[in-house]
């Protein structure tokens, strides 16, 4: 990392909860099971039967999705991010955060885990960053493990709006350039998914969101083939969820 990209991202990471993500100093256990509800069902069929297997979230923000697999019973949770506010407050969750750059965290860990997750991590590197993070992941996992990573849809017409939310955001990707980035160094398996309403068991207005959806987002798929002849990835929603499995 040159000195210049060490300097910024230094400065924004210290204080990267309270001023970026009005975080408060006490983990909010209500709003993060709140929370984990939609990620039962964006998260669907991508987790480990076995609840003794090895979970890293990397980037791990305030602690929310280690709170939502502690929850699912898995007891072998680990978590690592570079914000000290960020860990402070993931560690209120479970002790097994650590305070390190990722890169240099993931090095070294060949063949450990089961399950790698990184929610609003990859945009934040550069394009060379991108490709050692994601070998990196890939090294780590052990064989059938999974990785699932969430990031801004470029190929939703809102995407730009989380993709220039941070300035320590780099670059955006859609459903296409992830997958083909994760099939070039082993994923295989690639599943792109939306993160828009849930349909069933989260709540009555969530529903009803749904149903609205469905009809913006056949409006979309007209528009994609209209203007290019081609139906597009079909994820729309301004966050998309991707996941490549390590055979």
């Amino acid at each position: 990392m040159n000195d210049t990209a060490a300097d910024y991202r230094a400065r924004i990471y210290e204080e990267y909860a309270t001023r970026f993500q009005s975080a408060p100093e006490v983990f909010d256990l209500e709003s993060a099971r709140r929370w984990g509800r939609a990620y039962r069902h964006y998260l669907r069929g991508w987790l480990p039967a076995n609840r003794d297997a090895r979970i890293l979230d990397v980037a791990c923000g305030g602690g929310k999705l280690l709170q939502f697999f502690i929850d699912a019973g898995y007891r072998d949770v680990q978590g690592v991010d570079v914000s000290p506010e960020q860990v402070a407050l993931a560690r209120q969750v479970t002790p097994n955060v650590a305070q390190a750059d990722v890169l240099e965290y993931l090095s070294g860990q060949d063949g450990r885990f089961d399950l790698i997750t990184g929610l609003d991590i990859v945009e934040h590197f550069r394009k060379d960053e991108v490709l050692r993070f994601l070998d990196l992941c890939f090294v780590a996992l052990k064989p059938g493990g999974r990785l699932v990573l969430q990031t801004p849809n470029a190929e939703s017409p809102w995407g730009t709006h989380h993709r220039y939310n941070d300035l320590t955001h780099e670059l955006g990707f859609n459903p296409n350039a992830l997958s083909r980035l994760l099939a070039l160094v082993g994923f295989q398996a690639t599943e792109a998914r939306e993160m828009g309403p849930v349909p069933l068991g989260y709540s009555t207005p969530s529903t009803l969101r749904w149903v609205l959806w469905q009809a913006i987002r056949a409006a979309l798929k007209v528009w994609n083939l209209a203007e290019t002849g081609d139906r597009g990835s079909g994820v729309y929603t301004r966050i998309f969820l991707i996941s490549g499995l390590r055979h």
